[in-house]
Formats: C-alpha cells, structure tokens, sequence
C-alpha cells in the first residue's frame, strides 16, 4: 500500500473513529491534530483513536509514551508511525 493511500486510510480512520464533523479529504498532512488551528482534538480523543489504531493497524500506543506529542503532531507524523510500526 502506498503511502499516499495509507495516509488517506488513517484520515478516515481519524473521522469515523472520533466522528468528525469534516471529511477525510480537509485533513492536510501538516495540519496539527491537537491545537486550536488544527482539528482541536482532546486527549480522550487521542485514547479512541490509539484504540482504533490498534484494532486497524495492530500498533500500540501507550498513554505514558514519550513520543506521544511527536507521533500525533499531524496526519503525516501518525501515519509515519503506524507504517513503521504496524503489523496487520
């Protein structure tokens, strides 16, 4: 799968999963997930979608995880993740 297809994979896990109300296609790569000016998610939804992941991708994210902030800074820098980390 292309990472360009992975990416738009995990912009519709992030809308279904937490039930946006944009579409997966007005999430740029660079936009922030959690600052006001990006999609203003909190961190119960940073839980739901680590679940999400999970389920989808069989790549765990703890909560106590130190790359946290890093790996949820965009849609580019979680999808990095998941396609280093994923095993389904």
């Amino acid at each position: 799968m292309s990472s360009t297809a992975l990416e738009q994979e995990v912009a519709s896990l992030l809308v279904s999963a937490l039930n946006l109300e944009v579409l997966p296609d007005e999430i740029s790569l660079d936009m922030p997930l959690f600052q006001d000016e990006g999609l203003g998610l909190d961190s119960i939804d940073a839980l739901e979608l680590a679940l999400a992941i999970s389920k989808q991708y069989g790549v765990e994210i703890k909560s106590e995880d130190a790359e946290n902030k890093q790996i949820f800074t965009n849609l580019r820098s979680l999808t990095k993740h998941i396609q280093q980390h994923r095993t389904c």
